[in-house]
């Protein structure tokens, strides 16, 4: 009778020490859950803003995720460049084939400058294909490499007058046969002058889509297969507009303008550039910088947007816009 009353005295203290451990252990957690909760408020006060947070190393996207994520960049970035087009000028496909063959390892600008005394003097295919070629090495020599490309544009002008009757070909693969003609040349020409889907890989696409992550593939070709399955086709042309317009503008190869990036919230390498908005902001080229674009002739819409064309060959270029 002894033995059991001492051995419940006993469980009662067990019971009693317990219950101040376990009461112990749940004021120490809510000390702590008020130390993170006035850390992490005294962070918010002093950073500001709150930035895009990169997802955790490790955790994979998956496939689904990453289709809407990349869907959603093309939708913003449809709503940032609604005047998105292709920065060369032309008035017919023969004039976007030469220009986009000889905006290899060059500007647009300079491209730009250098292909109207080429067209007033070589209108039509057959005019280029019986020029000298020292007259048209003269001409296009502010583009660079011009010995290289006087040799495609005036092969590929041959090729048109005797296999095609003088037209260019809407076709991928006969645009691929003509000399110089690749295939980001063969999409950029079909996209632009006859309507037909492509995706354009050139360094700011295939810069921008690693970035985001939407492949790890440096090949051209391997490039515009993976994002192509991300992509309805009818995105494809203006996709690539955007993108390319993006990374010439915004997200630049060395300087990405973080803190000026309007799609910085999806981006997983926001961090990369620069993230103080003002300096951010310094960086920003043409329209977006205020400053001249690379058209001589740019659309209408560009120009509604404040967008300002670009100067001829050795001309003055117009002041930087202000205010806005």
């Amino acid at each position: 009778m002894a033995s059991g009353k001492k051995a419940a005295v006993t469980r009662k203290a067990a019971a009693t020490r317990k219950g101040a451990g376990v009461g112990a252990a749940a004021g120490a957690s809510k000390s702590v859950k008020a130390a993170v909760s006035k850390k992490a408020a005294g962070a918010a006060g002093t950073a500001g803003a709150v930035k895009p947070v990169k997802k955790a190393v490790g955790k994979a996207e998956s496939r689904t995720a990453l289709v809407r994520r990349a869907r959603r960049i093309n939708r913003e970035l449809a709503e940032v460049y609604p005047y998105a087009h292709p920065e060369l000028d032309f008035e017919n496909p023969f004039q976007l084939l030469v220009a986009t063959v000889l905006s290899a390892q060059t500007t647009d600008l300079r491209v730009n400058q250098t292909t109207p005394a080429l067209f007033a003097r070589y209108p039509a295919p057959e005019d280029l294909a019986a020029a000298d070629p020292e007259a048209v090495e003269e001409l296009i020599r502010p583009t660079g490499f011009f010995r290289a490309k006087t040799k495609s544009i005036m092969g590929l002008a041959a090729a048109l007058r005797d296999e095609y009757g003088g037209e260019v070909p809407g076709r991928l693969e006969d645009l691929v046969k003509l000399p110089g003609v690749g295939r980001k040349t063969a999409f950029v020409v079909m996209g632009n002058a006859f309507g037909r889907p492509g995706i354009t890989v050139d360094t700011h696409f295939g810069r921008l889509v690693r970035r985001w992550k939407w492949t790890e593939e440096t090949d051209p070709d391997k490039v515009e297969k993976a994002i192509g399955e991300l992509f309805p086709k009818s995105d494809w042309t203006m996709l690539s507009h955007r993108v390319i317009f993006h990374g010439r503008r915004i997200c630049h190869a060395r300087k990405p303008a973080c803190g000026a990036c309007p799609i910085a919230p999806l981006c997983p390498a926001y961090g990369e550039g620069e993230t103080d908005p003002e300096k951010a902001r310094k960086l920003l080229k043409y329209e977006k910088g205020g400053f001249p674009g690379q058209r001589l002739k740019p659309p209408q819409s560009y120009l509604d947007a404040g967008g300002i064309p670009a100067p001829p060959l050795g001309g003055t270029a117009p002041p930087p816009a202000t205010g806005g």
